[in-house]
């Protein structure tokens, strides 16, 4: 199992995104393998506040309507945090506070050690810190 990560999520939707390119190589990767993705709804909530500021509404209902769509198709699975992911986090968020972590960023830690995760499609490097892999795009054959 994958876990995806707002980086991704971005780089993938907006195509005016300095690593679209390498998003869309990793994703088509991951689909050609029929790997399984995960992500949560707070990644969503990122996602979807991001790309509404950054690149508008329009392009936030397109990537709601196409996680739905690939929720649909069995690709995606969507994990709500609990209050015991909350709680994790919580811990993980007090013991970095020397390190700029997102409340999200450390929901996403504790799914990835809860679920026994250590691929990570996405850019944020806190994911390497955490012992974490970030994937990243398939050679081309030359």
């Amino acid at each position: 199992m994958i876990f995806v990560d707002t980086g991704a999520w971005i780089a993938l939707t907006d195509a005016s995104d300095a690593l679209n390119a390498e998003a869309v190589a990793i994703y088509r990767h991951i689909v050609a393998s029929r790997l399984q993705l995960l992500t949560t709804d707070y990644v969503l909530d990122e996602t979807i506040t991001r790309l509404r500021y950054d690149a508008g509404h329009s392009a936030a209902l397109k990537f709601v309507d196409h996680v739905y769509a690939a929720q649909r198709k069995g690709v995606i699975q969507i994990l709500h945090i609990d209050t015991g992911l909350f709680a994790d986090a919580v811990v993980i968020f007090r013991k970095y506070a020397d390190t700029v972590l997102s409340l999200t960023d450390c929901t996403s830690f504790a799914v990835c050690k809860r679920y026994g995760i250590s691929s990570v499609f996405g850019f944020d490097r806190h994911y390497a810190m955490m012992s974490f892999s970030l994937l990243v795009a398939p050679q081309q054959n030359r």
